[in-house]
């Protein structure tokens, strides 16, 4: 499934794109998310942690960057992730292109995603609502380092989004969503 989504920080295309190329740095910017090892400038190994009512989950992430053009801004980054107790596996390719708007930047993501096994079975839907709200919480989190004086400041506002994503909270707002959806679509009498 392919998912879009976009954001804009407070700060210059130059200062956005060297957050977003320092992967180490960024990753813990994912909720529930931890790096675990740095490989090479290219490889890392992650932990992600999903939370889904009274079901935790823990995906062992392989991350690689495949490209990165710096005149164009665009990079992407590929991810193998493996369920801990075999409960499913994810792989995706996210494209990211950063572009200058009123004197900060827009960031443009663009995901295409494949899911197996029990993770597999949430809707389309439900997996594009989560996602838009993962995404917001990342975006939050590199504004805030990249508004932070120190890098103390820096880290501090990683490790404030490094919670495991929560699934009823995600799910509850996903199914909000979903209902005023099909309130707008309904007919009017």
């Amino acid at each position: 499934m392919k998912l879009e989504n976009s954001f804009e920080v407070p700060a210059p295309p130059e200062q956005a794109w060297a957050l977003l190329m320092d992967v180490p740095r960024i990753i813990p910017c994912m909720p529930g998310a931890k790096l675990d090892e740095t490989i090479d400038d290219e490889n890392w190994k992650a932990t992600m942690a999903v939370k889904l009512g009274p079901i935790s989950l823990s995906f062992r992430t392989d991350v690689r960057r495949e490209e990165a053009d710096e005149a164009a801004r665009r990079a992407k980054l590929s991810a193998k992730a493996r369920e801990a107790r075999g409960k499913g596996n994810a792989t995706a390719t996210i494209e990211s292109s950063l572009a200058p708007r009123d004197g900060g930047t827009r960031i443009d993501i663009v995901t295409e995603l494949q899911l197996s096994g029990p993770v597999a079975q949430y809707g389309r839907g439900l997996v594009q609502d989560v996602s838009a709200q993962l995404v917001t919480q990342f975006a939050n989190c590199l504004k805030a380092q990249l508004a932070a004086e120190t890098p103390e400041e820096a880290q501090a506002a990683a490790e404030a989004m490094s919670r495991p994503v929560g699934g009823l909270r995600l799910g509850l707002g996903a199914i909000l969503r979903l209902v005023g959806r099909l309130v707008r679509r309904r007919p009017r009498s």
